[in-house]
């Protein structure tokens, strides 16, 4: 069996989905972004906990209204060969469904969230928000358990634009979901 060190040479720089497919199989979540390897340990269970009432709240929404499907990690959505991302939750609209594979979901998908933690904040702040702007990933939101608060993001002409935010105990709503109102206070609870 070939392993992931024994294939890579100094002069081979980026990392592909051939790479991440030689990944062991543990606790960590892996990642390849723009050919870069990144791990991380599982969720603490405050981000268990937020992670699965927004999963409990968008997949009842979305299956009511018939608009799609939505997916927790770990999946892994396949922007391109050299990036491979583990969003936290990802949602797939019924006009992009071609793009969900048995596998994996290969394409940018409707909706993106990531939910900081401490040794992934920055990464979803600035490299992973880049590439999903690159790979023109409509909505993008991120969740920060810290300071209570919800930033839903949408593309536009040169990146990501804050469309909203809430705190705490506010709500907002996403053009992804019309007709849906998120309530912070079920979130932080």
């Amino acid at each position: 069996m070939t392993t992931l060190a024994a294939r890579k040479t100094p002069e081979s720089l980026k990392l592909t989905y051939h790479d991440y497919l030689l990944l062991p199989e543990d606790s960590n979540r892996y990642e390849i972004i723009d050919g870069d390897l990144f791990m991380t340990s599982s969720p603490a269970t405050r981000h268990q906990r937020i992670s699965k009432a927004i999963l409990i709240l968008l997949d009842r929404f979305v299956r009511e209204s018939k608009l799609g499907e939505v997916f927790h990690a770990p999946i892994d959505v396949l922007l391109s060969d050299t990036d491979i991302v583990v969003p936290d939750l990802v949602f797939v609209s019924r006009e992009r469904a071609r793009i969900v594979t048995e596998k994996n979901i290969k394409g940018a998908p409707d909706l993106l969230i990531e939910i900081l933690s401490p040794s992934t904040a920055g990464r979803d702040r600035d490299i992973k928000m880049k590439r999903y702007a690159k790979f023109k990933v409509p909505e993008y939101w991120i969740v920060d358990p810290d300071a209570c608060t919800v930033e839903v993001f949408r593309l536009g002409a040169g990146g990501y634009r804050l469309h909203a935010s809430a705190r705490r105990t506010g709500s907002l709503a996403s053009p992804t979901f019309p007709g849906l109102e998120l309530s912070l206070r079920t979130l932080f609870a």
